[in-house]
């Protein structure tokens, strides 16, 4: 029986189902200051989407970071795009049921567990943030098919085992069967002396033989306007590091690269019928999967 509007989804129920995850993570965060004085960067980056979900604060700097890389929205674009179409490979070709997409953003149809779910409807999808703008979105990440299930965890991906330890990951996941993880825009924000490799070490070992990692990150090979953005984001309070071809490769060692490799994210595997209408230094940001063997 399809859900009454207002109703979510957890782990494949509806709300008055099985209510309680909701009502403790709304027990446990009780309102808070979102700050909508100062920008963030999920916001920024709702902002270059089009999206509505932004405040004066965070167009200000948004304006600001255009100013250092007019292409901000066409890479960003560009990386939602990425997004659907490595999930529609791991769920179609691949046939990885399972997902977890830590630095999950702003809710933006389409969201992962809508492309995965459109190819396989038991897909299951865990989306993982801290930030409580995405908090209070989450009902619209919790939609799902009767088949598959989503869920949120609110935690910060500096914080690994407590993502693989949380019981709505485990619920709604199977760890011993291959995951797709998935860290998207969210790297450059993990600067070096918060050891990203380390983190996101921790969080494949985690997983089973089988898994993949997918990963794409700002660069300022082709363009430095991405380092003067990197710049701007540091001078609004956000930490902000681009990185070489060289340095992201490194975030896949020991894992199996698919074709393409290592590529700017609209060459990795393009829609046949959609030809690439913009440049390397217009999107400025790699993209790769990879198997973990």
């Amino acid at each position: 029986m399809p859900d009454r509007p207002g109703q979510v989804r957890v782990s494949g129920r509806s709300s008055s189902e099985s209510p309680a995850w909701w009502r403790s993570q709304a027990q446990a965060h009780p309102p808070v200051d979102l700050k909508t004085d100062q920008p963030h960067s999920a916001r920024m980056y709702d902002y270059y989407l089009g999206g509505k979900d932004n405040f004066p604060a965070d167009r200000a700097a948004a304006e600001q970071a255009l100013a250092s890389f007019p292409n901000a929205r066409t890479a960003s674009h560009a990386n939602r795009a990425f997004l659907a179409r490595t999930t529609r490979h791991l769920a179609g070709e691949v046939g990885i049921r399972q997902f977890l997409d830590i630095g999950t953003g702003i809710p933006t149809s389409p969201n992962l567990h809508e492309v995965a779910q459109s190819v396989a409807s038991d897909a299951r999808v865990v989306y993982a943030d801290n930030d409580p703008i995405v908090l209070s979105h989450a009902r619209a990440l919790l939609t799902s098919t009767a088949q598959g299930a989503t869920a949120y965890l609110d935690v910060d991906l500096r914080d690994p085992q407590r993502i693989l330890a949380a019981p709505e990951l485990r619920s709604t996941l199977d760890l011993t069967q291959p995951v797709a993880l998935s860290v998207l825009a969210i790297m450059h924000f993990i600067p070096d002396a918060d050891d990203p490799h380390g983190l996101l070490s921790q969080l494949l070992d985690g997983l089973p033989p089988g898994s993949y990692l997918t990963l794409s990150h700002a660069t300022a090979d082709l363009d430095e306007g991405m380092e003067r953005l990197a710049a701007s984001y540091r001078a609004s309070g956000i930490p902000a590091q681009q990185r070489t071809h060289a340095e992201i490769l490194t975030f896949f060692d020991g894992l199996d690269l698919l074709d393409p490799g290592l590529q700017f994210v609209h060459r990795w595997r393009p829609d046949p019928d959609a030809p690439p209408t913009v440049t390397d230094a217009e999107v400025s940001f790699y993209g790769a999967v990879a198997r973990k063997s």
